[in-house]
């Protein structure tokens, strides 16, 4: 296997040499950041005309390109910026960092993509969707908090389980099938107050991609999607502050040099304080959250930069005094940005993640804590070797420690007992390289190759079952039940109990027709580790995460896409539409009346299946003028099988193929902003959603005067269909004003003509009529919204 990969390494070096060997080129290099805070800029294009060749900066606003000896043109654009031309000549390597000036014009903005439409139509990047902070802030949300996780529903393939729900699906994915990354560091909870907000502060963000499909080989450990968030570095140039005071939360960011040009620090925070209204009232019960981001940035030299970037946040539940509920995410990295050469950019990474969650009840006399940790070594390199072929490479090592739970008495004279799960230890490991490789002027490609391995390491104890099954099926009742253990056994913590490696290729292609239409398609295979236990439609904080061993195995995806890109009117117009199919290899499924809470032999309740989903997406988006939106639409299926393990057993739903908790067959989402003059801008939005699939009652009978419901396949009915419309505006008093205090209006309605869509259905028996009736649960109708917004 090393030896395999380490060829592999070998022809692409030198396949890549070719050009260097044919004829004399050299490096022009550089960083772009914006003129009024020294912001480094991701995704900059920066093109040679003369050459026909462009490039993009990556992640740190770094580029470099390879160059014949000679004079020329460098036309530099970004979106939101003043783009600027050069002229200069190339006779030896040459570093040429340059800034940007934020354009006051608004009108031309692209809502979505914020690369040149002649580059995306000719990338080989495909099934990625990236919002601006501007367009997020300006669609009306519910109370009136801007939301990244919400504002990405409105985008083809994504979607979640409803109002109030955590996290977001992905092409028919589970929650816990995405990988979610804030400055590198995972974030394994992206929701405040149970799914009402999302966890990313808007203020901080500077730049957020979505990966659908064709998914890069540096990334890895999740099979649905990677959702890729970077935090602003802070203003080395002088102080800012800006923030929003909302009806139910504020925010507050600032920022400034610690070394004027070469150091910097942001600092944001934000707070809901409705809980206060409800004491006003003498109601003891509450729900908040509070989070803070930080960033600390020092620039070395023109090769040296370090980053130290943080978050914590923490939601607390509180009723009566007698039911606490606290949990969160806290994360840390420490960069080290590192020019080796004109063509070889590193960045070495020390992340640490936890997710904490703790239960008190005061009536039962427990406490309950919970969470994952991880620490994760980072070492990636972007070597540009010519200017058709770069690559990138790198490894990645991460260490988990899971703590299913533990109990304890609250105080002295509770009867609880201490009890501990046992907490689980794991490593996983990945070595890759991606190639992104412009074979000629209309076809290009990015393929790659992702070594994984992960390592289940020993733990305190550890069941054995006879012929390994932890889980036995009782064939006249027709029912699984826990397999009773037959011996236990302990291991160090050094001890490797369970080794699984993967290979995980990667392929996209780009063939363009014109500058303005192409085809696209890709392929790749992940394997996932990690698994949520949470047999719910939305995940809830008591789930907990479960490592891959003896007896679950990791999810092994392969996805195939392929679409149809067009540019029309000179990119004043564009329409995607993608299809897509995904088959999942190892699927965990819960026996019916299983028991996930506080249990220490998970194993015992679950069997591996498989999941599938298809679909098609379609994207029609107008980028220019004072009027800009979105159409977006998905078709897909979801769906998911586990047959019985012998032909005796029945497996899941008989074995046969069912819809999975997320699954929507249609999905139609309309975006729409005006802006009416300087002063005013109109947003608004339309959301249609087939009802997510439910499990509802086809009989009951009579136990002891008791009637008992029974229930048909899973996932056999479906909710009635949601639908919604919001609206918003936002005024700006002084738009012409660009010093001192800048303030802004959002108003809002979220539901604008109230629609009471079904978050559940439960059955149940009338006491007055002895009739069973079903009874609609809806979380929200209309909710107006206001927002004051300032900065100086």
């Amino acid at each position: 296997m090393k030896s395999t990969f380490s060829f592999l390494f070998l022809l692409l070096f030198l396949f890549s040499s070719i050009d260097l060997i044919a004829q004399k080129t050299y490096t022009l290099n550089g960083t772009i950041t914006n003129s009024s805070s020294n912001e480094t800029l991701i995704g900059v294009n920066i093109i040679i005309p003369e050459e026909n060749k462009g490039v993009v900066t990556n992640e740190y606003g770094f580029y470099s390109i390879k160059l014949p000896e000679g004079t020329y043109t460098i036309e530099i654009t970004y979106l939101g910026f003043q783009s600027i031309k050069e002229t200069i000549s190339i006779t030896e390597d040459t570093t040429f960092n340059t800034e940007l000036t934020e354009s006051s014009e608004n009108l031309d903005e692209v809502v979505i993509s914020s690369r040149n439409s002649g580059l995306n139509i000719k990338s080989p990047e495909m099934s990625v969707n990236k919002l601006s902070i501007n367009t997020i802030q300006k669609l009306p949300v519910v109370f009136g908090e801007v939301d990244i996780i919400k504002s990405l529903l409105l985008l083809p393939g994504v979607s979640n389980a409803g109002e109030g729900a955590s996290g977001f699906n992905v092409r028919g994915g589970a929650v816990d099938q995405n990988l979610v990354l804030l400055d590198e560091a995972t974030i394994f909870n992206s929701s405040h107050l149970f799914g009402f907000f999302s966890v990313f502060n808007p203020d901080a963000v500077k730049d957020l991609k979505l990966y659908k499909g064709g998914i890069p080989a540096k990334y890895g450990g999740r099979v649905s999607s990677v959702l890729d968030i970077y935090q602003r570095d802070g203003n080395s140039k002088e102080f800012k502050a800006q923030g929003g005071i909302g009806v139910i939360s504020s925010r507050l960011l600032a920022e400034g040099p610690i070394v004027k040009d070469k150091g910097s620090f942001l600092i944001g925070g934000r707070s809901s304080y409705a809980h206060l209204f409800l004491k006003l009232a003498d109601n003891p019960n509450s729900a908040y959250f509070y989070d803070l981001n930080t960033k600390l940035s020092y620039t070395l030299d023109d090769d040296n930069k370090l980053l130290f970037s943080g978050y914590f946040g923490r939601d607390v539940f509180d009723i009566n005094q007698n039911f606490l509920n606290t949990y969160g995410n806290s994360v840390f990295n420490l960069r080290w940005n590192h020019v080796v050469s004109d063509d070889i950019f590193t960045n070495l990474s020390l992340i640490y993640s936890d997710y904490y969650y703790g239960l008190t009840l005061n009536f039962v006399g427990f406490d309950w804590d919970s969470g994952i940790k991880n620490l994760n070594i980072k070492y990636d390199f972007n070597h540009y070797l010519n200017d058709s072929f770069q690559l990138k490479y790198g490894i990645h090592n991460t260490y988990y420690e899971f703590n299913p739970g533990e109990i304890s008495p609250s105080d002295e004279d509770s009867g609880i007992n201490f009890f501990k799960l046992t907490n689980k230890y794991a490593l996983e490991n990945a070595t890759y390289f991606s190639v992104e490789h412009n074979i000629s002027n209309k076809f290009s490609a990015e393929y790659g190759l992702r070594f994984s391995n992960f390592f289940r390491l020993g733990q305190e104890s550890l069941n054995e079952y006879a012929n390994n099954q932890p889980i036995t099926y009782n064939a006249a009742l027709d029912i699984y039940e826990e397999a009773a253990p037959i011996n236990t056994q302990s291991y160090s913590r050094s001890e490797v109990i369970k080794t699984y490696s993967n290979l995980e290729p990667r392929l996209a292609l780009a063939y363009s027709f014109n500058d303005d239409q192409s085809i696209k398609a890709s392929y790749n295979r992940m394997a996932q580790y990690l698994h949520l236990i949470s047999n719910t439609s939305s995940p809830t904080p008591l789930d907990v995460w479960a490592p891959s061993g003896p007896f679950i195995r990791p999810q092994i995806l392969d996805q195939y896409a392929i679409g149809y890109f067009r540019n029309f009117k000179e990119g004043k117009y564009s329409f995607e539409t993608e299809a897509f199919y995904k088959d999942i290899q190892n699927r965990i499924d819960y026996v019916n009346g299983a028991n996930l809470i506080a249990n220490n032999n998970i194993e015992t309740i679950i069997l591996n299946g498989k999941s599938r989903a298809y679909g098609l997406e379609f994207l029609a988006k107008k980028n220019e003028g004072r009027l800009t939106g979105w159409l977006a639409y998905t078709l897909s299926r979801s769906e998911q099988q586990t047959p019985g393990r012998t032909p005796e057993e029945s497996g899941i739903n008989n074995g046969k193929w069912y819809a999975t908790n997320f699954d929507k067959t249609h999905d139609i989402s309309l975006t729409a902003n005006y802006e009416y003059n300087k002063k005013w801008d109109f947003s608004a939005n339309f959301s249609f959603q087939t009802g997510l699939p439910v499990t509802y009652p086809s009989g009951q009978y009579n136990f002891n005067g008791i009637n008992v419901p029974v229930y048909g396949d899973r996932n056999s009915n479906r909710l009635p269909a949601y639908h919604r419309l919001d609206i918003s505006a936002t005024y700006i008093p002084k738009p012409d004003k660009k010093e001192g205090l800048q303030s802004s209006w959002n108003f809002g309605i979220y539901n604008i003509y109230n629609r009471m869509n079904a978050n559940s259905i439960s059955f149940r028996q009338n006491d007055d009529t002895g009739r069973n009736e079903a009874a609609k649960l809806s979380l929200f109708g209309i909710i107006p919204s206001v927002t004051y917004n300032f900065k100086f």
